[in-house]
Protein backbone atom coordinates (compact mmCIF):
# COMPACT_ATOMS: atom_id res chain seq x y z
CA UNK A 1 0.00 0.00 0.00
CA UNK A 2 2.74 2.42 0.92
CA UNK A 3 4.50 1.61 -2.35
CA UNK A 4 1.34 2.34 -4.30
CA UNK A 5 0.96 5.60 -2.39
CA UNK A 6 4.52 6.60 -3.29
CA UNK A 7 3.93 5.74 -6.94
CA UNK A 8 0.71 7.75 -7.04
CA UNK A 9 2.44 10.69 -5.37
CA UNK A 10 5.25 10.63 -7.95
CA UNK A 11 2.66 10.54 -10.75
CA UNK A 12 0.91 13.52 -9.13
CA UNK A 13 4.13 15.49 -8.87
CA UNK A 14 5.05 14.80 -12.50
CA UNK A 15 1.53 15.70 -13.66
CA UNK A 16 1.67 18.93 -11.64
CA UNK A 17 5.02 19.91 -13.17
CA UNK A 18 3.62 19.25 -16.65
CA UNK A 19 0.55 21.38 -15.93
CA UNK A 20 -2.11 18.69 -15.57
CA UNK A 21 -3.56 20.08 -12.35
CA UNK A 22 -6.72 17.97 -12.36
CA UNK A 23 -4.82 14.72 -12.74
CA UNK A 24 -2.22 15.89 -10.22
CA UNK A 25 -4.85 16.67 -7.60
CA UNK A 26 -6.56 13.34 -8.10
CA UNK A 27 -3.28 11.43 -7.91
CA UNK A 28 -2.30 13.21 -4.69
CA UNK A 29 -5.69 12.44 -3.12
CA UNK A 30 -5.33 8.79 -4.09
CA UNK A 31 -1.81 8.76 -2.63
CA UNK A 32 -3.11 10.23 0.64
CA UNK A 33 -5.90 7.64 0.91
CA UNK A 34 -3.55 4.75 0.15
CA UNK A 35 -1.03 6.04 2.68
CA UNK A 36 -3.64 6.30 5.44
CA UNK A 37 -5.07 2.84 4.67
CA UNK A 38 -1.56 1.35 4.58
CA UNK A 39 -0.68 3.00 7.88
CA UNK A 40 -3.86 1.76 9.56
CA UNK A 41 -3.28 -1.78 8.28
CA UNK A 42 0.35 -1.72 9.44
CA UNK A 43 -0.68 -0.68 12.96
CA UNK A 44 -3.51 -3.22 13.00
CA UNK A 45 -1.25 -6.08 11.91
CA UNK A 46 1.42 -5.02 14.40
CA UNK A 47 -1.13 -5.15 17.23
CA UNK A 48 -2.59 -8.47 16.11
CA UNK A 49 0.87 -10.00 15.77
CA UNK A 50 1.75 -9.16 19.40
CA UNK A 51 -1.09 -11.11 20.96
CA UNK A 52 -0.16 -14.28 22.78
CA UNK A 53 -1.66 -17.40 21.19
CA UNK A 54 -4.98 -18.49 22.62
CA UNK A 55 -4.59 -21.70 24.61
Amino acid sequence: MIGWAATSLIIGIIAGVLGFTGIAGTAVHIAWILFVVGLVLAVLFALIGRRPPAA
